[in-house]
């Protein structure tokens, strides 16, 4: 039988509860405080503890800052007569589940007990994982030794004990989808679908649409109804990728669906409900992006449950030879080529590379590099790491690769910058928008305006 263990002060509340579970089928032992529900729980190892979050002695939020060390298998749900988000934001930081306010909502925390129990299953899983994670070199599709990496696995085995929402920054290419994939995989809502939606490259016009759905006839060309992201993503996690590039109006029709749970599709009048759980990315700076007004404020707290900061590259360079090792063995197997790892040459040429698209560039490097191999061992002359030509309309503004540029104005140095990434990116201008960290719109108007200042 399901052990499940009620702690609140309030002896009415707590012997209520307790009959309840009990009747649900599961075996319920009672604490009046903090102090003797973390001498129970050790002794009875329940699956569900259940907490009130203001008790005399050791509160709610102790208990469960204790209960992550005695018993990080279990799963924790805070019932607290408070409800503010900070009490909130801070239970969910310290491992609980989710948090219920009273008067308890019956129904809901029948819900919330089933899918808790579910989770305490994965907990038991993520334990055996964090026991494996001391030296580790890889999480999930996620690889790396370096102390940056190692502290981004323990945000994401946190993040991934919870339905909490994620913010996670970083610049473009060191791999801020592959963890919000990792924290999905990880959690109970693995089976269930993982969405992502590039919100930078979608026109404002139809990224409303893209998100909620709309009906048959809410706008010119809607010929059927259409199902948006929300609801695509119902029972799993929906990845919100550069969400400081949506409209701020947008934003805010976001938020209400964060925290109601509900959306209503263009056109159409009935709200729909959906169990979804929301990691966003940006490759801006958040705080930065809020005063600047690109990010409203209250979405940023709502979203900053658990926030991270994917490091680039050049910051774990450590890591080069272990991905590029596992980039050139998924190569070699994928176009049936004969190359099984790198000479000497080629690592130290790799560990000077200044990797402007972090490993996203150093992925696309080694692809084209093994493609073009007939050999075993990958050799400096295969990598292609030569700058590229820039266009012929901006070579002089920029001048030759290499050369020590003359003092410049803060515009001038920002010029110079973009067009030599644009020139070590084969002039892709999707790239580079990505290696900026701006977007693709804000880059074609700055080189619009440069192009007018050769004419």
């Amino acid at each position: 039988m399901t052990r499940v263990l009620i702690a609140d002060d309030d002896r009415d509340s707590c012997h209520a509860l307790s009959a309840l579970l009990a009747a649900w089928g599961y075996e319920v032992v009672e604490a009046m405080d903090g102090g003797a529900a973390l001498d129970r729980a050790i002794a009875f190892r329940p699956s569900l503890i259940i907490t009130d979050l203001v008790m005399p002695g050791m509160d709610g939020l102790a208990l469960l800052k204790a209960l992550r060390v005695e018993l990080p298998a279990s799963t924790v749900i805070v019932l607290t007569g408070h409800a503010t988000i900070e009490t909130a934001v801070s239970a969910m930081r310290d491992g609980a589940y989710d948090y219920l306010t009273k008067p308890v909502d019956l129904r809901r925390l029948r819900a919330l007990v089933d899918k808790a129990l579910e989770q305490s299953d994965v907990l038991r899983e993520v334990t055996l994982l964090r026991r494996q994670l001391v030296g580790t070199q890889a999480m999930g599709t996620l690889i790396g030794a370096s102390a940056p990496m190692q502290e981004i696995y323990r945000i994401i085995e946190q993040a991934a004990s919870t339905s909490a929402p994620v913010l996670i920054s970083g610049e473009s290419g060191t791999g801020k989808e592959l963890a919000a994939r990792t924290i999905h995989s990880l959690s109970t809502r693995g089976k269930g679908p993982f969405v992502a939606i590039n919100c930078g490259a979608i026109p404002e016009t139809l990224l409303e649409s893209e998100l909620f759905g709309h009906e048959r006839g809410a706008f010119t060309g809607a010929v059927e109804r259409r199902a948006g992201y929300f609801e695509l993503a119902d029972s799993g996690t929906l990845f919100l990728d550069e969400i400081a590039e949506m409209s701020a109006a947008l934003q805010a029709k976001y938020l209400r669906v964060l925290q109601d749970g509900v959306v209503r599709r263009l056109g159409g009048r009935a709200e729909l409900k959906v169990d979804v759980r929301i990691i966003a990315a940006t490759n801006k700076d958040p705080r930065e992006a809020i005063k600047q007004g690109a990010f409203r404020e209250d979405l940023y707290y709502r979203l900053n449950v658990f926030s991270f900061t994917m490091p680039p590259l050049r910051v774990r360079r450590g890591d080069i030879p272990m991905l590029s090792e596992a980039f050139v063995t998924e190569f070699a197997a994928k176009y049936d080529r004969p190359a099984k790892g790198l000479s000497a040459e080629a690592l130290e040429l790799l560990g000077r590379h200044a990797w402007p698209g972090n490993v996203r560039e150093l992925r696309n490097c080694l692809e084209r590099a093994v493609v073009g191999s007939t050999a075993t061992e990958l050799t400096g002359d295969l990598l292609p790491l030569d700058v590229a030509p820039l266009p012929e309309e901006f070579a002089a503004a920029a001048g030759a690769p290499g050369t020590p540029p003359p003092p410049l104005s803060l515009d001038e140095a920002e010029r110079l910058h973009i067009l030599r990434t644009l020139a070590a990116l084969g002039s892709n201008k999707t790239r580079t928008a990505e290696s900026l960290g701006i977007s693709l719109k804000t880059l074609h108007n700055k080189l619009r305006r440069y192009r007018q200042s050769l004419d």
